[in-house]
């Protein structure tokens, strides 16, 4: 690579990292195209994607981008790859996690969501969420049910004064 593309490169990570919603970095090492490109199709149907860079280059990115992130530039170490999702970012690490246990060749490294630091632990945490969907139908549910409840002892107690 010149020094153009390059610069090139570390404007378009800037312009990923301002619009995504959490990132991920992730040892590749070991993996095979065909099963990177399969990551890469499994990230892709949830909004996410997966880029190869050096790691310098990250690194400049990372400490341009804010003061959050800045955190994260002693984590960055060897070959990376960074993962961006702009989509739901628990759908983008279920992949990742999921994709992690079937191949031992790829590891979780360190993630950012909402302007913080995260681990390994806390990307397998929310790759074990349920969907915002899911989370959303039940406080719903809940709701419902506890609204329901006072219908029925209501209308209990005016059946009893009938």
């Amino acid at each position: 690579m010149n020094r153009q593309e390059k610069a090139e490169l570390v404007e378009s990570l800037k312009q990923d990292f301002a619009g995504a919603n959490a990132i991920f970095w992730i040892k590749y090492q070991g993996l095979t195209v065909v099963q990177l490109q399969a990551l890469r199709v499994g990230l892709r149907e949830q909004k996410g994607r997966l880029k190869v860079a050096k790691v310098r280059l990250v690194k400049r990115v990372v400490r341009d981008a804010s003061a959050d992130m800045s955190d994260l530039v002693p984590s960055l170490r060897e070959q990376l790859a960074v993962v961006i999702s702009n989509g739901e970012p628990n759908a983008v690490a279920k992949v990742l996690y999921n994709f992690a246990k079937e191949n031992e060749a790829m590891r979780l490294v360190v993630g950012h969501f909402e302007n913080k630091m995260i681990g390994k632990t806390e990307i397998e945490y929310l790759a074990t969420l349920p969907s915002r969907e899911v989370l959303l139908a039940q406080v719903c549910g809940a709701l419902n049910a506890s609204i329901a409840g006072l219908a029925r002892v209501l209308n209990l107690m005016v059946e009893a004064k009938q």
